[in-house]
């Protein structure tokens, strides 16, 4: 069997987690691939909210395991606390997760170095989540950082004095003040439980699992826009968040990915620093932002938002070999009037209808689309209002994607799947 992917087609927080919820039932496994703790997945269902950091969406879902990839940095008091906190509501959790042991381990000293590269660049700071995710990819590309598999092997103590001692001479170097006893103590004490977890070499897993017949989905975190490689640099994160990290994440091959979900906010939002061309700095962008609820679910800073960009979402489209797209949000936009929508850039009074890349002086050259009703009492595809039904196809048209799921809400049961019978408004 082939392995889809599900990623995010802007700056993250697109609604990630509750698609992959909903999808779930179908996969025998479900694989975070990318990121950190610095993801913010928020599931609700049953009345209850879950925000999961690391683990992934799929773990409600009681068929179903959940791995976390190589391509992943885990931190084990952040994961420690996620566990013991999904526990309560569901006692089975650790029987359904494991943990690839080529995962890398983030330790407390990065987390320091991550605020201190942050206070050390004053105006020009990115926005990082201080989580340590920068400084544990840098070691891992060092070849100097510690993995889950280091765990079980002898000299870990020995390794993790090393590089805490590399980490102390940088930090000294930022005359940076910190007091690391009580986090060193979390961290190990965290390190005792995550060894209750199974571990495994997981793209031997995955690939067993494929010649089995097994179906398997890769989940992946923050948004392509925030890619390390093709995202708004350096305002990025620090791994690869497009399809192709999926190969290199998890250990698959670019033949083993078959269908590949794009999912997007009817909408746009961003977290910290960087480009925005849509951004509304206005009241209607404070508006949106209640709306919506948007803070972020891992910081819990407000986010930034503005009308949906459709250049950048074909270029994240076109990157990643999207073949659905999953529209989340639109029940936020309900109520308008009308709405904007960026159709192409104008840049040193050039016409620009892709990504470019500098978005320096762009101004984003607008279309006004009809406002659609209230969507509260909609339960089916066939029921959506004629001038959302125009905005989907107006999407579809200008990237050549279908969409075939669009969320009017948070909840399970808000998820609605389209129905191919309904003919769209002309």
């Amino acid at each position: 069997m082939p392995v889809d992917v599900l990623l995010g087609l802007q700056w993250g927080d697109e609604g990630k987690g509750k698609i992959v919820d909903v999808m779930a039932p179908r996969y025998d496994i479900v694989a975070r691939f990318q990121g950190g703790p610095n993801a913010g997945h928020t599931i609700s269902f049953e009345g209850k909210t879950f925000v999961l950091h690391l683990i992934p969406s799929g773990i409600f879902n009681p068929e179903t395991l959940c791995l976390i990839g190589n391509g992943v940095v885990i931190d084990p008091v952040v994961l420690r606390k996620e566990i013991l906190g999904l526990e309560l509501a569901d006692p089975t959790v650790r029987k359904r997760l494991t943990l690839s042991r080529r995962a890398s381990v983030i330790v407390p000293t990065q987390r320091f170095l991550d605020a201190a590269n942050e206070q050390f660049r004053g105006v020009n700071k990115i926005g990082s989540t201080l989580r340590g995710i920068g400084p544990a990819y840098q070691d891992k590309i060092a070849r100097q950082g510690l993995r889950i598999g280091d765990l079980d092997m002898p000299g870990f103590r020995e390794k993790y004095e090393s590089l805490k001692a590399f980490h102390e001479k940088m930090l000294k170097f930022y005359a940076f003040e910190y007091d690391l006893e009580p986090y060193e103590k979390d961290f190990f004490e965290a390190l005792e439980f995550i060894k209750t977890v199974d571990f495994c070499d997981s793209e031997n897993l995955i690939q067993t699992a494929l010649e089995e017949g097994k179906t398997v989905l890769a989940e992946g975190a923050q948004g392509t826009l925030l890619d390390i490689d093709f995202g708004s640099y350096p305002f990025v994160t620090s791994s690869s968040t497009i399809s192709a990290g999926a190969c290199t994440g998890l250990g698959i091959a670019p033949t083993q990915i078959k269908k590949i979900f794009g999912v997007f906010k009817a909408y746009c939002t961003r977290v910290g620093s960087g480009p925005f061309p849509t951004e509304l700095l206005d009241q209607a962008g404070e508006d949106l932002r209640k709306a919506g609820n948007e803070f972020g679910a891992t910081t819990g800073r407000p986010r930034r938002t503005g009308w949906l960009d459709l250049p950048a979402l074909k270029y994240s489209c076109r990157i990643n070999g999207v073949t659905e797209l999953f529209m989340m949000k639109s029940d936020v936009l309900s109520g308008m009037d009308s709405l904007s929508v960026c159709t192409a850039y104008l840049q040193n009074n050039h016409v620009l209808e892709t990504l470019p890349y500098s978005l320096e002086n762009t101004i984003p050259q607008y279309i006004e689309m009809k406002g659609w009703p209230s969507l509260d009492s909609t339960k089916e595809w066939d029921e959506l209002p004629d001038a959302l039904f125009e905005y989907i196809k107006m999407i579809e048209q200008y990237t050549g994607i279908p969409v075939t799921i669009v969320s009017i809400g948070p909840g399970r049961d808000q998820t609605l799947k389209c129905n191919t019978n309904k003919v769209q408004v002309s």
